[in-house]
C-alpha cells in the first residue's frame, strides 16, 4: 500500500520572506553560528542544475554568477544568470569546470558571497570546500571535513560501520592495483564492483562477473573516475545482486540538529545511472522504512553533517538493508522529494549556509509529512535501439510535454540548442506529482506523449514503454528491471514527417535534385563508331505512306502488307527499360542516317513521350521537342511514334482537355506521326479524351488495351478473353485506326498470345492490330511469334544489344526466325548486327544507369507479381541504391500482395506506381497484406493510394477494392503548408541552415552542402558494406588506442575506448585479422561512424 500522510502547510513557505524582515532566532541550547546574509551566489556548474539554483536565489532576492566554458558559450545556464564569466580557457571541456584557481577567482573579483556547486564537477571534492573557505567564500554544503569522510568511500564505510549502519563486504581502503582487486575476488567470489572513491553518479563505477572482465573493467572505471572527479581512486565491494536502491534525503544544520524528509526509490537503473525515481518508495514495508530514516540520520548525527546530503542504501530480495556511501550535495532527482514534501531544498541549503537553523526554518522532523507520490524520469539524448549510446547534434523541434501535476527543469530544452558530447546527457527532467504512483505515472506517461524532439535521438520512446509496464506500475522493481524486461526495447518508431520532409526539401534546395547510383561504374571512354550510310536519299518507307493516303489510308497499306512488320523501341521505350531513359539526343542523331537508310521497312520508330519528357528536363538539360525536330530532320522516311496517356498526356495526372488537344496538335506539327494511346486502368473516357486528341491533330490513333491477366487461365477471370474483346469493341467503334494490346509486364504467354490474338482478329479482320511486349521472362520472342502466327500485323522489337530482359524482344531473333516464312520482315539480317554493334558500344557511355549492375537477368516470377518492364527495373535499381537489394525477392513479393489488395489493377504508369508505393510503404513499415486490411482506418497510406481510392485517375475495372476502400481516411485532415524563406552560410561543417515557414512557426535544418565539402577536409566515414571497416559507434573523444598496424586481432578484442558525455566506452573488434590501417590517435574527436581503423583477414 502507499502511504498516506496528511499535509502540514506551511513548510518553506516563509523562506519567501523579504531578507530584510530576517531576524536570527535559534530554538535551542547549541553554541550560535554568525548569521551571514548572502547577497551574491555564485554556481560551480552547467546545465539545469545551474538553472535551478538560479531561480532558487532570485525567488530569495540573492544575485547570481554563471561559470561556463569554452564550449559552453551559447549554454542557456549563462543567460539565466545575473553575470557570466569564462573559466578555463584553453582547457578541455570538462577540465575547465574542474578548475578550482579559475573559480575561486572569479569569486573573488566579483564579490561573491557563496558559491553552490550543484551536483557532480566539484560538488563531493573536499579540496575545493577549502579552497571556497580559505579565500572567504561561503561552499553550498558541508564543510570540508564531512566532505573528505564522506567523499571518500572507504571512510564513510568505516563510519557507517563505527555507527551501527550494516555494511555490503568490501575493502577497508581505496586499491592501489589490479593485484588487491584479484585478491578481494578470490576472497569473496563474483560478482564484485568497482566504485569510484571519490564522487558517485554512475561514473567510475563497473560491474564485474568474472575474472576475463576484471582488468579491462578496472582499467575502465579507474580512467571514468580520474576524468570525471579528478581522482581515479577505487574501492571494490561484493556486488549484492537484484537490490533495491533506496536513498534517504538528509538535511542539517550548524548546531547538530538533522532531519529527514522521507526516501526515494532509485532501482530502474541503466549502467549505474538512474532513469526514473519515484518517493516515497513504492510498497516499502513500514519497519524497514523506519530503520533506513534512522541509520540514515544516526549517521549524519555522527558526522556532524550540515545542509543536503542523501545516503543511499541497497535492499536485497530478503529485506536487509545494506549502506552504500553517502552524497554530501544535492540530487540530481531531490525534485520528486520536494514535490511530495513541500519543502524546497535549495531554499533551505541557502539558508543554512547563512547560519540559520531548521527549527527557525520550521523544518522538524514531526511537521515532515508526505503527500502523494512523484516520479521523476531523466530525458536524454541517448539511442534506447543502440544501447542508449549518447546521440548528439542541433535540436530542430523542440514542444514539450506540460500541464497540471507536471514540472520540468531542463537547461538545453529548446530548438537550436546544440547537444555536445562533452557533458551529460541529460536534456530534460520531467516530474509528474499525483496523489498515488498510479495517478503520477499516468500524468508521465500523458507528458512524455506530449514531447516532441527532432534533431537528436531520446530515451523518450523507452520511458513510455517502462510507464506502460505491468510490473512498474502493480509491483516492485530492482535494479535489474531494464536488464529483465527487454520488451521495453521494443520502441514504437517516431514519424517525424514535417522534418524528414523540410530535410528533403532543404536538401534539393541547398545541392539540387540528384540521383542515386549504387553501383561504381563508370562510363566507357570508347565512342561508338558509325555503319557506313550510302550517299543520297534514304528509300521509300512507310512515312511516304501515311503523307500520301492519311491515317485510314495508312491503316490500310499496313492491313494489307505481306509479311511481319515491326516497331523499333530502341529509341525511347528500350532504354528507358535499361538505362533510366537517360540516352542523349546525341547518341540518337548519330545512328539516325543509318536507321533512315537500312530500315525503312519498319512500321514506326518509337522514340518520344513517356518518361523522355520528365527524363530531358530533370536530368539531361534537354529540350524534348527540340529532339522530336532533330531526330525528324535526319528520318524523314520512317513513322514516329509516341506514348500518349489519354487525358494525362506525358504527365502523371489529368489534364485541362484543351490542353491535350493542344499537346498532340503542335506533336504533329513537330514530326511526330502515330498516337498510341492508353490508360492506366483501361478506363474508357480517359482514352476517349487521348484518341479524340490525336485524331483531331491529324495523327494516326492507335488505341492501347494494357494487358494483365493470363487470358489461358480459366481460373483467372476477372481480365478474361471476353473482358479484352468487349473493350476492343468500344475503341473500334471509337475510331481507332490500329488496336493495339499493351503488355507492360510480358504476361502474355504464347498459348494466350494465340487466344487473345485470334479472338481480336476473327472479331475485326480489317483492323491492323499491334502487340507491345517485355522479355522479363525471357519468353518474349516465343510470345510474338505466336501473336503474328494468330493474324497481328505488327510487333515491338529493340535491337538485339538493347533487347531481352525488361526491354522488348531481339530484333535479330525475330527476323532471323521469320526469315524465308510467310512472316519474313524484309530486314536485312547483317544490317540489324551493325545496327546492334554502334548500341552495343554507346550503351557503355551510360554504365552508371545500366540495370545490368545491379540486374544480371530476367525473371520468370514476373508471371505472379506482374510488375511492368521499366518499374521491374526501377525497383531493383532503388532497392540497390537504399542497401535493400537482398530485400528485392520480398519487394517483389509484396508488390504482388498489394495489387491483390488494390483489387488485381492494370498496372502501367500511374497505377503501376500507386501499386509500388504501397508495396514499398508495405516492406519498410513490416506489414502483411492481412495486417494492412485489418489495420486500415489506422495507417498513414501513401498519397498516391490514398488518390487512387479517391477516384483520382478514374473507375478501375470492377470497382475499388472493398472494405479497404471504405476504411481508409480519404480527408486526410494533417496539411503542412511550408514556406521557404532562405538559405544560410557555409558553416565549419560543410553545412547551410535553411530555413522554413511550416504551419505558421519558424523551422530551419542544417544541410550539407555537397559541392562546397568537396573542398573540405573531414575524416573518413567507416563504410557498412566493407568488410573490416571499424567505425566510431558514436560521438566522443578517443581515449586510448590498443592496437597499431601489423597488430594481430581476435574477434571482441578491445581495439580502442571512447569518452562520450563521460562515459567512456570500448571499441572491439568485429572479426579476426589483422590491423591494416589506425585512422585516430588518443585524444582525437570523432563523429558517429567516423573511420577509426581497418583490419583485413
Amino acid at each position: 500500500m502507499m502511504l498516506r500522510y496528511t499535509v502540514v502547510q506551511g513548510g518553506l513557505g516563509l523562506l519567501a520572506v523579504r531578507r530584510a524582515c530576517v531576524v536570527s532566532r535559534f530554538a535551542h541550547s547549541a553554541p550560535q553560528s554568525e548569521y551571514r546574509p548572502i547577497k551574491k551566489v555564485m554556481v560551480a556548474n552547467r546545465g539545469e542544475i545551474a538553472i535551478r539554483v538560479f531561480r532558487a536565489c532570485t525567488e530569495l532576492g540573492i544575485r547570481t554568477v554563471a561559470v561556463y566554458s569554452e564550449q559552453d558559450t551559447g549554454q542557456m545556464h549563462r543567460q539565466k544568470a545575473d553575470e557570466a564569466y569564462l573559466i578555463g580557457k584553453g582547457l578541455p571541456p570538462v577540465a575547465a569546470y574542474l578548475h578550482i584557481p579559475d573559480i575561486i577567482k572569479v569569486a573573488k573579483d566579483n564579490n561573491v558571497d557563496a558559491i553552490h556547486p550543484g551536483y557532480g564537477f566539484l560538488s563531493e571534492r573536499a579540496d575545493f570546500a577549502q579552497a571556497c573557505a580559505d579565500a572567504g567564500v561561503m561552499f553550498v554544503g558541508p564543510t570540508p571535513e564531512t566532505v573528505r569522510k564522506m567523499g571518500d568511500k572507504v571512510e564513510a564505510r568505516a563510519l557507517a560501520i563505527s555507527a551501527g549502519v550494516p555494511v555490503v563486504p568490501g575493502t577497508d581502503s581505496p586499491i592501489s592495483s589490479l593485484q588487491e582487486a584479484h585478491a578481494f575476488a578470490q576472497t569473496y567470489g563474483f560478482p564484485i564492483i568497482f566504485k569510484a572513491a571519490y564522487g558517485g553518479g554512475g561514473r567510475g563505477m563497473r560491474v564485474v562477473k568474472e575474472y576475463e572482465e576484471l582488468e579491462e573493467n578496472y582499467q575502465r572505471a579507474y580512467s571514468e573516475a580520474l576524468t570525471a572527479f579528478g581522482n581515479g581512486a577505487l574501492f571494490v565491494e561484493k556486488f549484492i545482486e537484484k537490490p533495491r536502491h533506496i536513498e534517504v534525503q538528509i538535511l542539517g544544520d550548524k548546531y547538530g540538529n538533522v532531519i529527514h524528509l522521507y526516501e526515494r526509490d532509485c532501482s530502474i537503473q541503466r549502467r549505474h545511472q538512474k532513469v526514473v525515481e519515484i518517493a516515497p518508495a513504492f510498497q516499502l514495508d513500514p519497519h524497514l522504512r523506519d530503520r533506513l530514516h534512522t541509520d540514515a540520520v544516526n549517521l549524519a548525527k555522527q558526522v556532524g553533517y550540515e545542509n543536503a546530503g542523501t545516503v543511499e542504501f541497497l535492499v536485497d530480495k530478503h529485506g536487509k538493508h545494506y549502506f552504500i556511501e553517502v552524497n554530501s550535495r544535492l540530487q540530481v532527482e531531490h525534485t520528486v522529494t520536494e514535490e511530495i514534501t513541500d519543502v524546497d531544498l535549495v531554499h533551505a541549503q541557502l539558508h543554512v549556509c547563512e547560519g540559520r537553523s531548521l527549527p527557525e526554518l520550521s523544518l522538524k522532523q514531526n511537521k515532515i509529512r508526505v503527500n502523494g507520490c512523484a516520479i521523476q524520469c531523466r530525458v536524454t539524448t541517448e539511442d534506447p535501439a543502440r544501447g542508449f549510446q549518447p546521440d548528439t547534434g542541433r535540436i530542430e523541434v523542440f514542444r514539450s510535454g506540460e500541464g497540471m501535476g507536471i514540472r520540468l527543469d531542463s537547461a538545453s530544452a529548446f530548438q537550436g540548442a546544440v547537444i555536445s558530447p562533452h557533458y551529460d546527457s541529460l536534456l530534460v527532467k520531467v516530474i509528474a506529482s499525483g496523489k498515488d504512483l498510479p495517478t503520477a505515472a499516468s500524468k508521465m506517461s500523458r507528458a512524455l506523449a506530449e514531447f516532441r524532439v527532432r534533431g537528436v535521438k531520446t530515451n523518450i520512446p523507452f520511458l513510455q514503454n517502462v510507464f506502460a509496464n505491468h510490473q512498474f506500475l502493480h509491483s516492485t522493481v530492482d535494479t535489474q528491471f531494464i536488464d529483465e524486461n527487454q520488451e521495453l526495447f521494443n520502441l514504437k518508431p517516431t514519424q517525424n514527417r514535417a522534418q524528414k520532409l523540410l530535410h528533403y526539401l532543404g536538401h534539393v534546395m541547398v545541392n539540387g535534385p540528384t540521383t542515386p547510383i549504387p553501383v561504381k561504374a563508370k562510363p566507357s571512354s570508347i565512342d561508338p563508331v558509325i555503319p557506313p550510310v550510302t550517299m543520297g536519299d534514304p528509300p521509300v518507307g512507310f512515312r511516304d505512306v501515311l503523307l500520301r493516303d492519311g491515317p485510314e489510308g495508312f491503316a490500310k497499306a499496313v492491313r494489307a502488307h505481306q509479311g511481319l512488320l515491326l516497331m523499333d523501341t530502341t529509341f525511347r521505350d528500350a532504354h528507358q527499360s535499361l538505362l533510366a531513359t537517360r540516352v542523349r539526343t546525341h547518341d540518337l542523331k548519330k545512328i539516325s542516317p543509318f536507321v533512315s537508310h537500312n530500315f525503312s521497312n519498319l512500321f514506326s520508330l518509337e522514340n518520344w513521350g513517356g518518361a523522355t519528357f520528365d527524363v530531358a528536363m530533370r536530368f539531361l538539360s534537354e529540350c524534348p521537342w527540340k529532339r522530336l525536330q532533330e531526330l525528324r530532320a535526319l528520318i524523314p522516311n520512317v513513322p514516329f511514334q509516341m506514348l500518349l496517356r489519354g487525358a494525362n498526356a506525358v504527365g502523371y495526372t489529368n489534364y485541362p482537355d484543351n490542353a491535350v488537344f493542344k499537346f498532340c496538335e503542335v506533336a504533329k506539327e513537330n514530326g511526330m506521326d502515330i498516337f498510341r494511346v492508353f490508360d492506366s486502368l483501361n478506363y474508357l473516357p480517359n482514352m476517349l479524351l487521348g484518341m479524340e486528341a490525336a485524331g483531331a491533330a491529324g495523327g494516326v490513333v492507335e488505341a492501347a488495351i494494357s494487358y494483365t491477366g493470363d487470358v489461358s487461365d480459366p481460373m483467372r477471370q476477372k481480365y478474361s478473353l471476353e473482358y479484352y474483346v468487349k473493350l476492343a469493341d468500344e475503341l473500334v467503334k471509337a475510331g481507332t485506326h490500329i488496336l493495339c494490346i499493351k503488355d507492360m509486364a510480358g504476361l502474355l504467354k504464347p498459348e494466350s498470345s494465340k487466344l487473345l490474338i485470334s479472338a481480336l482478329r476473327d472479331r475485326f479482320p480489317d483492323v491492323p492490330i499491334h502487340v507491345h511486349t517485355h522479355d522479363t521472362a525471357g519468353a518474349g520472342v516465343a510470345a510474338m511469334l505466336a501473336c503474328a502466327e494468330a493474324g497481328a500485323d505488327v510487333v515491338d522489337v529493340a535491337v538485339d544489344s538493347m533487347a531481352g530482359m525488361t526491354s522488348q524482344p531481339s530484333m535479330g531473333a525475330m527476323v532471323a526466325c521469320a526469315k524465308g516464312t510467310k512472316l519474313d520482315t524484309g530486314i536485312a539480317l547483317e544490317k540489324v548486327f551493325d545496327y546492334s554493334e554502334y548500341w552495343e558500344v554507346a550503351r557503355g557511355l551510360y554504365a552508371p544507369f545500366d540495370c545490368t549492375a545491379t540486374m544480371k537477368s530476367g525473371n520468370a516470377d514476373v508471371y505472379e507479381n506482374e510488375i511492368p518492364g521499366g518499374q521491374y527495373t526501377n525497383l531493383h535499381f532503388q532497392a540497390h541504391s537504399m542497401g535493400l537489394g537482398n530485400k528485392f525477392k520480398e519487394v517483389k513479393k509484396a508488390y504482388a500482395e498489394a495489387n491483390k489488395l488494390l483489387g488485381d489493377l492494370i498496372k502501367v504508369t500511374p497505377s503501376s506506381k500507386i501499386v509500388g508505393d504501397l508495396a514499398q510503404f508495405m516492406v519498410q513499415n513490416s506489414l502483411s497484406r492481412a495486417e494492412v486490411e485489418e489495420r486500415a482506418d489506422e495507417l498513414s497510406f501513401p498519397l498516391s493510394v490514398v488518390e487512387f481510392l479517391q477516384g483520382y485517375i478514374g473507375i478501375p475495372h470492377g470497382g475499388f477494392p472493398e472494405p479497404l476502400r471504405s476504411k481508409v481516411e480519404l480527408e486526410r485532415g494533417k496539411i503542412l503548408h511550408i514556406k521557404a524563406l532562405a538559405l544560410g552560410d557555409l558553416n565549419k561543417a560543410g553545412q547551410r541552415e535553411v530555413f522554413f515557414e511550416l504551419n505558421g512557426q519558424l523551422r530551419s535544418v542544417l544541410v550539407k552542402d555537397t559541392v562546397a565539402m568537396k573542398e573540405m577536409k573531414f575524416h573518413p566515414k567507416a563504410q557498412k558494406s566493407i568488410k573490416g571497416q571499424v567505425g566510431a559507434p558514436m560521438p566522443g573523444k578517443v581515449l586510448e588506442v590498443k592496437v597499431e598496424v601489423g597488430s594481430k586481432v581476435e574477434k571482441g578484442q578491445p581495439l580502442c575506448v571512447l569518452s562520450a558525455m563521460k562515459m567512456e566506452t570500448v571499441v572491439n573488434s568485429p572479426m579476426a585479422g589483422t590491423i591494416k590501417a589506425v585512422h585516430v590517435t588518443a585524444d582525437a574527436s570523432l563523429e558517429g561512424d567516423d573511420l577509426i581503423l581497418e583490419i583485413e583477414e
